[in-house]
């Protein structure tokens, strides 16, 4: 079992969630916690370069995800009905560390951890 899930469920335009997601995953990294991340529901569109420069108020988390794994998290998860209710496709992500899953290996990714932390 391990020890930390952050679920980022925030797209970075719609305020300062996603960041903090994000920092809370470098965080127990860092302090060399066992920490996985999954993106669920609008926190898909993390894993996706941005659109355009209208969204120059909030930094790119795409390639922030890609730094993850000097930090120990090797593979960030991404809930696959999630990616496809938005229209997007694995093609489409920015990061290359993902793993793709479906509702019923995203329920036992939570259940394999024994703290879950929902941003």
């Amino acid at each position: 079992m391990r020890d930390i899930l952050c679920i980022s469920r925030h797209s970075p335009q719609s305020g300062l969630l996603a960041k903090e997601a994000l920092d809370t995953v470098l965080a127990g990294a860092t302090f060399d916690q066992s920490i996985s991340l999954l993106l669920m529901d609008e926190g898909v569109w993390q894993a996706c370069a941005p659109l355009g420069t209208e969204l120059s108020a909030f930094k790119d988390l795409s390639k922030n995800l890609n730094v993850l794994a000097l930090y120990g998290v090797d593979t960030i998860y991404i809930h696959a009905n999630s990616l496809k209710a938005r229209g997007l496709n694995a093609h489409e992500l920015s990061s290359g560390n993902t793993t793709l899953l479906d509702q019923a290996d995203t329920q036992a990714l939570m259940r394999d951890h024994q703290h879950i932390f929902s941003f």
